[in-house]
């Protein structure tokens, strides 16, 4: 699809597995399991799903999936598909190779969010995408680097740290227009400094969910994760955004829902909700 000046393309970078019940919170499985299914461990099936985003002499990638940086051990838990997260066969179903990007902006430095900005060459950590800078927002990266005991198996650091030694990071401090017709939105309630593009475009734009709002089934305002690690402030942001959202006639992009890349949305009887299901 097409927005203002730029041609956006959803960009598969994995399959791998969580727990349903820290994926939904305080949700009861009764519910949450209507909307996507667990198997007999209560483990359901998740995506990790780049934003490709191409015009004004840029070809943006937004996050960069799982990677193949994985122990045997968390492949294992995480039952991750090795086949699914090969970068340079994903990029190229786009004619399109890792020197070709020319930015990446990351939401935040989680390992299903950021495992693919760096990749093992010659025995060094590298980054991924040679010709790109990556954009963080500060406040981000000053929490990761020195993570709080809840959420600090969330961040790998062999995984982003070489971007910093590498030179390729660039940070960013707070809300603004990051490129012409792409504005930053920041989100503190899952992450603290959390990033989220939005794509504007005449008459409607496409703002990426990432964890704010990681699959279809967590639109309605209480349904949200565990690992959220400011619960009330995610409630809280998601309902100024989904009202905005509403108004201004957005497209949401779901980053890890199994089935559905984009959506409209509309208020239904109790929540805001699905109105049509968008091929990006």
């Amino acid at each position: 699809m097409k927005f203002g000046n730029y041609e956006c393309y959803s960009v598969e970078m994995g399959r791998f597995s969580l727990d349903g019940g820290p994926m939904f919170g305080l949700v009861p499985k009764a519910l949450w399991e209507k909307k996507i299914a667990a198997d007999n461990n209560n483990m359901i099936q998740l995506k990790t799903r780049s934003l490709l985003i191409q015009g004004e002499g840029r070809t943006i990638l937004v996050d960069t999936g799982l990677g193949n940086k994985f122990s045997e051990k968390m492949k294992k838990i995480y039952k991750i598909d090795e086949s699914s997260t090969d970068i340079d066969s994903s990029l190229a179903k786009h004619g399109l190779t890792c020197s070709d990007i020319t930015d990446v902006i990351i939401t935040h430095l989680h390992f299903d969010h950021t495992g693919g900005s760096t990749s093992v060459k010659n025995g060094k950590t590298v980054p991924t995408f040679p010709n790109a800078t990556y954009y963080l927002q500060k406040e981000h990266w000053e929490s990761a680097i020195k993570p709080n005991f809840r959420d600090a198996a969330s961040y790998i650091k062999e995984t982003f740290m070489p971007l910093e030694e590498y030179g390729v990071l660039k940070l960013i401090d707070g809300q603004k227009e990051l490129f012409k017709g792409i504005d930053i939105i920041i989100t503190q309630g899952h992450a603290l400094g959390q990033q989220h593009p939005l794509i504007k475009g005449k008459t409607n734009c496409l703002f990426f969910c990432a964890d704010l709002i990681p699959t279809s089934a967590h639109l309605p305002y209480p349904w949200n994760m565990a690992y959220d690690n400011y619960p009330l402030t995610t409630v809280s942001e998601k309902e100024k955004i989904l009202n905005r959202a509403l108004k201004e006639k957005w497209i949401l992009f779901f980053e890890h829902d199994p089935d559905i890349a984009a959506a409209s949305i509309k208020q239904g009887k109790k929540n805001i909700e699905i109105d049509e299901k968008i091929n990006i």
